[in-house]
């Protein structure tokens, strides 16, 4: 790697991330013609996927894993990769266009320079006409402040840190949270015979298969031409608040060829069921007393919006698609819904915070950010001239963030960074 007294004095854009969005970025940006650099702090290539755990595969289909002028071509689209194998697709994609790619260099401040931007890294400085932020939204793992309150003996990690459960002590685990990372992990621990509590958020179950289709299938149909129909609920226009941009996706999995993940099942399987953890007491950590009424809600949340939507699309779009099969009756429930734990009487020497990310643009000192810090734009064309963003979750549509989608911002925004 270069030193920093190697380092160019002026680049047209820097790009400052080199997972999926830098390198879907990188791909345009090359097609246009325009001088760049990417500057990744890793010091290997794989983005956000290499911090999850053994066990991670793709939650979406090998049909979706496409990338600018890499559509998938393999023999399994209705497969699933695994995380080793979605890190080397990157890392050959990569190779492939000849990304300029600066491994191992931090970025540590962005602020506007001369008519462009002064970048400064881990490994000097670097002055930009233009900066595409392109470091995802994966950066901040998201861990409640109660948590400092819980006894030291017993081991707390993010689902960041979560490789597998050979690296947590013996005893029962408690993981927080069930989005996609919550779910799957409690099935991880399940599978290695761990007893297992689980605190029960919102995120909403969702059948693997609707209608004939894999339901990423319908989601991203929805996404990319719903709006042809008139049916826009999945466009960032279209958000009920900014809030709604940071919602969790369904519960499903690709492992094991790729299922639903239904929390009463976990529960009939011996998980302890919770409901959402609201702090601690006097030693004992507490949870909200409405279990039943939250599972109803997860079990709910599906068919009141995707699933509706996914319907209004083939209905509009006359697509030949088989009827939704009914949902079965399910008015299971733990004999007690564990509102107050007692980590040492149950043995708890474990806690996995699967609370999320937050986004992390501490280094811009451009106001830009609004207050959800999220960067004020149009397409990905930021307010400030010549500072763009590719990659977030909702930057123009709910799948902005995914391999399938994040490819036309990219164009979008390379074409205007050429026009400049």
């Amino acid at each position: 790697m270069p030193s920093s007294a190697e380092l160019p004095d002026h680049v047209d854009t820097l790009v400052i991330g080199a997972g999926q969005a830098g390198l879907a970025t990188s791909y345009w940006l090359t097609r246009y013609g325009v001088e760049h650099q990417l500057l990744e702090r890793r010091d290997t290539l794989g983005g956000a996927w290499q911090d999850r755990w053994d066990s991670f595969y793709l939650n979406t289909p090998n049909f979706s894993c496409v990338m600018p002028g890499m559509p998938y071509d393999g023999p399994e689209p209705d497969a699933f990769l695994p995380r080793d194998t979605v890190i080397g697709l990157l890392r050959d994609y990569a190779a492939r266009i000849a990304a300029p790619v600066r491994l191992g260099t931090d970025v540590t401040r962005v602020s506007a320079a001369n008519g462009g931007f002064a970048v400064d890294t881990s490994d000097g400085r670097w002055q930009a006409r233009n900066v595409v932020l392109a470091n995802g939204a994966f950066q901040l793992p998201r861990i409640p402040a109660s948590a400092a309150a819980i006894p030291q003996h017993v081991r707390q990690l993010h689902s960041h840190d979560y490789r597998n459960p050979q690296q947590l002590p013996a005893g029962a685990v408690l993981v927080v949270g069930t989005g996609q990372s919550g779910g799957q992990i409690a099935e991880d621990l399940l599978d290695a015979g761990r007893e297992v509590h689980l605190s029960v958020s919102s995120c909403p179950e969702a059948p693997r298969r609707y209608r004939g289709q894999d339901v990423f299938y319908w989601i991203l149909q929805v996404n990319l031409h719903g709006p042809e129909y008139g049916i826009n609920g999945l466009q960032t226009d279209h958000l009920p608040s900014p809030a709604a941009r940071f919602a969790c996706n369904p519960l499903i999995s690709g492992n094991g060829g790729g299922h639903s993940i239904h929390v009463r099942d976990l529960g009939r399987r011996g998980v302890q069921l919770h409901g959402r953890f609201e702090g601690t007491d006097d030693g004992g950590l507490v949870f909200s007393d409405d279990l039943p009424a939250r599972l109803a809600l997860v079990e709910a949340g599906f068919g009141q919006r995707l699933g509706r939507m996914t319907d209004a699309y083939i209905a509009a779009a006359g697509i030949e698609a088989p009827a939704a099969e009914p949902v079965p009756a399910d008015d299971w429930l733990p004999t007690d819904s564990g509102a107050r734990l007692d980590l040492d009487a149950e043995g708890i020497s474990s806690i996995i915070w699967c609370t999320g990310y937050g986004l992390d643009f501490g280094f811009l000192d451009v106001p830009v950010l609004d207050e959800w810090n999220y960067p004020r734009h149009s397409g990905g064309v930021t307010e400030v001239p010549g500072l763009y963003a590719v990659g977030l979750p909702w930057l123009t549509k709910h799948l902005s963030a995914t391999l399938s989608v994040l490819g036309d911002d990219a164009e979008f925004v390379a074409a205007h960074v050429a026009a400049r």
